[in-house]
């Protein structure tokens, strides 16, 4: 009788160790069957969000494609922009790597076009000033005789 009594105590602990392992195969059963239903939501939000993405980049692309083409004017400051670019790149690079200090500032580029007549002409009399880019002074006044 001792050995059926122990028995059906040991059977009584299998079936509820069975029953405990049951509840939490179900528990975590469900939280993956949640876990699946937020990711499946976030997912259909991330495409959603990135069908609108690829929308808005094709209507950007066709506004750009639509677009007139820059002045001529401004193609040729940005080309004479890279080219001054490229032509100092060579005295920069070792600042730019670390390597170095910064290379003297360059005086700024002027095309003889875009010079400025009263500074770049030759004065033909001697009378001419040069311009120092200070005011004119003031005149001297004579001194009167009626002084008090």
């Amino acid at each position: 009788m001792h050995e059926d009594f122990e028995l059906v105590q040991k059977h009584e602990d299998i079936l509820g160790k069975r029953t405990a392992l049951l509840d939490q195969m179900e528990m975590q059963r469900q939280q993956q069957r949640a876990k699946r239903k937020q990711q499946k939501a976030q997912s259909k939000a991330a495409r959603e969000r990135n069908t609108q993405l690829l929308e808005d980049l094709d209507t950007l692309e066709n506004k750009l494609r639509m677009k007139q083409a820059p002045h001529p004017d401004f193609l040729t400051l940005e080309t004479c922009y890279w080219a001054s670019v490229e032509e100092q790149l060579p005295a920069w690079e070792p600042f730019l790597l670390g390597r170095g200090p910064a290379p003297l500032p360059c005086r700024p580029c002027q095309s003889p076009s875009r010079r400025r007549p009263d500074r770049d002409a030759p004065h033909s009399s001697s009378t001419v000033t040069h311009n120092t880019g200070l005011p004119p002074r003031p005149k001297k006044k004579p001194a009167t005789a009626a002084a008090v």
